[in-house]
């Protein structure tokens, strides 16, 4: 392996010559310091970083963590933030909670040890889980990205999930449909509690309720999506359209649909909130709300830089980005008209 005193002797310099071009802590003439990094180039080494930015006070890392890898949005959450964090000279290191309290914890305590200087958290709990951070000045600054906490402890993007829910339910009333269910996310969740909230009161503003045997909890997750959907589907009266909180569920929902032997949209129109990256292909094209996820990435990194460089102390801001509705192929006129829910 490639060390200091092998590019010391590829640059004709000594290894304090080279350990002040690589820590910035003495003057080097340009000569010298353009064949350090020739050598550095050449050889391919990769100095103790880590050394270097502790008398800094900084690891150059960015630290993410998401509640889900499973879950393909999520990879695109993690695509995102790795050219933003690029951008701004960082490293990623991405960690998955996996949805489990216990899981978080582990990996905050383990965010800490790295000496990350900054956490982007997709958060799965109460707010007292997060006590230890808010309480502690030394810890590093924290974005809370797409889920708020109550309280707001922390700096948050998040998309307006309540208005999610309303567009997408909104398209479904406009085109006919009166009995619409819903499969949800956890309602303990923002995520989850707003996207259902948004289609309620959109049927609220039409003087219509959803049957309650229609909403069904799919826990942000494939398989108890397609579950939720079999179920409903086999409901003396089932609805006539579905909005479905995330892209990951609406696949498990057109799963169902076709061991059911039913077609999307002819039998049941399915919108939801976010499709699925990499299943383009999926037909048909999930007609749903969208975050603009680069922009809050962006946005979440900014927020971010300001804590690590000290230049903002204020108390937590909030930034709730509002979502797209994209018309896709998977919503049609009910075949009856139906009667209106009580």
């Amino acid at each position: 392996m490639t060390n200091i005193k092998d590019v010391a002797k590829a640059a004709g310099v000594s290894t304090a010559t080279v350990s002040a071009v690589i820590n910035e802590t003495a003057y080097v003439s340009p000569a010298l310091k353009s064949r350090v990094m020739a050598a550095i180039e050449a050889l391919n080494y990769a100095p103790k970083s880590a050394a270097r930015n502790l008398k800094r006070g900084r690891s150059q890392l960015i630290a993410l963590v998401v509640s889900d890898l499973q879950n393909p949005f999520f990879a695109r959450v993690v695509s995102a933030a790795e050219a933003a964090v690029s951008a701004w000279g960082y490293s990623l290191v991405v960690f998955n909670s996996d949805e489990k309290p216990d899981n978080e914890a582990r990996i905050l305590s383990r965010i800490r040890s790295l000496s990350c200087d900054g956490i982007i958290l997709v958060p799965i709990g109460t707010p007292e889980r997060y006590e230890p951070l808010i309480r502690d000045p030394s810890a590093p600054p924290v974005v809370l990205l797409g889920r708020e906490i109550d309280g707001d402890p922390f700096d948050t993007v998040t998309l307006d999930n309540e208005l999610a829910g309303q567009r997408t339910t909104r398209y479904l009333l406009d085109i006919g449909h009166r009995r619409i269910g819903s499969i949800t996310g956890p309602t303990f969740l923002s995520t989850g509690n707003g996207r259902l909230h948004g289609m309620l009161e959109a049927m609220k503003e039409r003087g219509l309720t959803p049957a309650p045997e229609h909403i069904r909890s799919g826990g942000f997750r494939e398989e108890i999506a397609y579950s939720a959907a079999i179920d409903l589907m086999k409901q003396p009266n089932p609805p006539t359209a579905l909005y479905v909180a995330n892209g990951l569920m609406a696949l498990g929902v057109m799963r169902a649909l076709n061991d059911c032997g039913l077609r999307c949209p002819q039998d049941l129109s399915v919108a939801s909130t976010d499709t699925l990256p990499g299943v383009g292909g999926l037909r048909p094209r999930l007609t749903r709300t969208e975050h603009p996820l680069n922009e809050m990435i962006d946005q979440a990194l900014r927020f971010l830089m300001d804590r690590i460089s000290g230049e903002v102390r204020s108390a937590s801001r909030r930034v709730v980005f509002s979502p797209e509705l994209i018309l896709g192929d998977s919503c049609a006129p009910p075949k009856t008209s139906g009667n209106p829910t009580p």
